[in-house]
């Protein structure tokens, strides 16, 4: 296994600062938030009216990239049986497909394979209205004994096929004929890196020369945002909140909950020498990778022990000492216990190097991006690997005691590899370690 090296040969993402790589990292080096109001849903109703969606992206099918003519038509055809989420997933494949320069002329489609990740899928409320509203009593309360007859009928027979967590694997397979392994994850914010680190295995143990790894997720939805206001820390609205902007601050001492963000992030990964046969541009080399999981007998994750024992995992398949890191892409969630458990696991993993080498946190940006977020911000730190230029820890002004990190700056060196990870409330966690690529001009 240890002789397939895993080399990154395409780039796709939609996220809240634009519908392609170049985009995302302009937006990074250039200090933008993707924060405003809320467009998809009313929100009157709620104390959280800012969040960071992917505005750019409607769905339409020129968000899909530049495709031939064949998956045009059949990409727009399944439109209607795909939710938001499996949209942005099948965008950010074709445009990672695309950017690969057409892997699909190179490979058999049985060597071709995809594993993406995502969130639990809601469906939206919109979806049932017209059938609940059809078995209402006269008195306005909802009859049981109506629904198989007046409410089912109502529903879109195809409504499941939209919300099922393995759609995007399922569709991005389809529509571009890859027959060899899939899999879906469905593992909250760790699922990115999950989803690379079992592509990686699974072109390593020769199964495959080729896959889509990816991941696709919301936390800007009706039902999932009310899920995460009651059940985690969300920066809100209010008399003391300032400008929306600055409400995603990783690691700062006067951090105040997450912001909600939608998105989807996508890697070809290929084996070395058949992206070097074919000419692929190579990008970046998959170095190491790890997954753990700590909960205590309630069932509560670990998120610290999670996180540390995945870092170093990760690290120790790499062959790479913590002190060679050029940065660290942090989950950097921005709530006041996340954060504090983040930095006490970089360092149990990384000793001294976990406040010496310099901290990056795409969510400072966009926020939190939900299953989304791991691969986007993998893609940000690529590109920084690539171009030798750091992008900063944006709203970061106020050092916290409790999480001794040294905040990545504007233009600042990226180094040569860096390890991104991250870790759910139920104490799953990732983590992936990415080398610059030695034949690349910037690594000569």
């Amino acid at each position: 296994m240890s002789e397939r090296q895993v080399v990154v040969t395409g780039l796709g993402v939609v996220c809240p600062l634009g519908l392609s790589a170049d985009e995302l990292f302009d937006g990074l080096r250039a200090g933008r938030s993707g924060v405003a109001p809320i467009e998809s849903f009313p929100s009157d109703g709620l104390p959280l009216h800012h969040a960071a969606e992917a505005r750019c992206f409607s769905g339409g099918i020129a968000d899909f990239g530049e495709l031939e003519a064949a998956t045009k038509k059949v990409i727009r055809k399944g439109l209607k049986v795909m939710c938001r989420e499996s949209q942005m997933a099948v965008a950010a494949a074709q445009r990672a497909l695309h950017d690969a320069g057409d892997p699909k002329a190179h490979h058999a489609p049985e060597r071709f394979g995809c594993v993406f990740g995502s969130d639990y899928m809601l469906t939206l409320p919109e979806d049932f209205t017209a059938a609940v509203a059809a078995c209402r009593a006269e008195d306005g309360s909802f009859d049981y004994d109506r629904w198989a007859s007046d409410g089912m009928p109502m529903l879109n027979p195809l409504w499941l096929l939209k919300y099922l967590p393995n759609m995007p694997a399922s569709h991005i397979a389809i529509f571009n004929d890859l027959r060899g392994p899939s899999n879906s994850l469905t593992m909250r914010e760790a699922s990115g890196h999950l989803a690379i680190a079992e592509a990686c295995v699974t072109i390593q143990r020769g199964m495959a020369d080729i896959m889509v790894a990816g991941a696709t997720g919301t936390r800007v939805h009706p039902m999932k945002t009310v899920h995460a206001l009651q059940s985690e820390q969300v920066a809100v609205d209010g008399p003391d909140a300032a400008d929306p902007a600055t409400w995603s601050r990783p690691f700062d001492r006067d951090r105040r909950g997450m912001v909600l963000g939608e998105g989807a992030g996508v890697l070809v990964l290929e084996e070395r020498s058949v992206a070097e046969r074919r000419g692929a541009r190579i990008y970046a080399e998959v170095a190491g990778h790890a997954a753990t999981t700590a909960v205590n007998r309630g069932g509560v994750g670990r998120r610290r022990e999670a996180l540390g024992r995945a870092i170093a995992g990760a690290m120790a398949s790499s062959g790479i000492t913590p002190g060679s890191l050029g940065h660290i892409h942090a989950q950097g969630l921005s709530t006041a216990n996340g954060d504090h458990q983040e930095a006490a696991a970089l360092g149990d993993a990384l000793g001294e190097a976990a406040g010496s080498v310099p901290t990056v946190a795409a969510k400072s940006h966009f926020g939190n991006l939900g299953a989304g977020s791991g691969v986007v911000e993998s893609v940000a730190s690529i590109l920084a690997l690539e171009t030798g230029e750091l992008f900063p820890l944006l709203n970061h002004q106020t050092p916290d005691a409790a999480c001794p990190i040294l905040p990545g700056r504007r233009g600042g060196p990226a180094g040569d590899c860096f390890v991104s990870a991250a870790a759910t409330p139920q104490g799953q966690a990732g983590a992936v370690v990415f080398r610059r690529w030695a034949g690349s001009p910037e690594a000569a």
